[in-house]
């Protein structure tokens, strides 16, 4: 009988994420361990497999969510903090494409066509999604080229900044645990949250294009299970830096939201009114719901 594999990768410093083929994760402390004493201390070298690889790149999504678990907020959608969610989808997205193109090109000149190959695809299928966001603001009545043109969410940008970053890199094989991570959160959204927005929106109206795109109900789930398969395939290094990466990607996304969501909903209206020059054009369908409330959002 085959051994099963075992994979771990050290996400924190002091932290490592161990996975096995058949389903174990867990979590071990290595402060104190020696490499010599601890096989989990010295870095990985064999090879990968997706029930394990997938167990890793979770795992390292979980532990940057928990890290702010105390403070992070927990609210209801409320139609202002939809429009900032739509404003930071457009700007995740409209330099997807181009970014992965860059790391793909990178990749070539390395002698990695397997990875620029994944690379390329992916641009692929990311290229035009912004727009989706666009068309999902204008049917808000929003000026969405205006709003996105003079505003960017602050929980958004350090996301925006870490993508540019590595697909900067000499050696971009982190941009893929980034990616990994923001597709995985997304798949993780069902017909229920899609219903939940409908309901925040003016009568008649759907502007759930992008989120429908980016949930279980689109292509989320399948971009997820073949990042799994191309991700297991992959060198230990390789692997480690991937889920080292989503690991970062995932504090820095939690952080972003927590910052978003402790603002109230009178907050919000204020900077997009700010950003498009003008009251917004939606603000009937906000001041219906009550939502404009200085305390409609629970602090942490």
């Amino acid at each position: 009988m085959a051994r099963l594999v075992t994979e771990w990768v050290n996400v924190t410093g002091n932290i490592s994420i161990i996975a096995r083929e058949s389903g174990e994760v867990w979590f071990r402390n290595l402060s104190g361990t020696k490499a010599d004493v601890d096989p989990f201390a010295a870095p990985m070298t064999g090879a990968g497999a997706a029930g394990s690889t997938v167990r890793l790149l979770d795992g390292a999504i979980n532990l940057g969510f928990a890290a702010i678990e105390k403070t992070l907020a927990r609210s209801k959608p409320t139609l202002p903090a939809y429009i900032v969610a739509l404003v930071g989808a457009y700007h995740t997205s409209v330099d997807t494409a181009r970014n992965l193109r860059r790391a793909a090109r990178r990749f070539e000149e390395l002698g990695r066509p397997e990875v620029a190959a994944y690379l390329e695809e992916r641009a692929r299928e990311e290229t035009g999604h912004d727009r989706l966001a666009l068309k999902d603001l204008r049917a808000l009545g929003v000026p969405a080229e205006r709003l996105v043109a003079n505003f960017i969410p602050d929980g958004i940008k350090p996301l925006c900044k870490r993508f540019d970053e590595l697909c900067a890199q000499d050696y971009p094989i982190g941009c893929i645990g980034y990616s990994y991570c923001l597709e995985r959160i997304a798949a993780l959204k069902q017909e229920v949250d899609i219903e939940k927005v409908k309901v925040l929106c003016p009568d008649g109206i759907d502007a759930t294009r992008f989120l429908r795109s980016h949930s279980s109900l689109g292509s989320e789930a399948t971009h997820v299970a073949e990042t799994i398969a191309f991700v297991a395939s992959l060198p230990a290094n390789d692997r480690i830096s991937v889920v080292q990466e989503t690991y970062q990607s995932a504090l820095i996304m939690a952080r972003g939201y927590n910052q978003e969501l402790l603002k109230s909903d009178a907050e919000i209206v204020a900077e997009l009114e700010r950003a498009i020059g003008e009251p917004l054009p939606c603000r009937n369908a906000v001041n219906s719901s009550h939502s404009l409330k200085a305390d409609a959002r629970p602090a942490a």
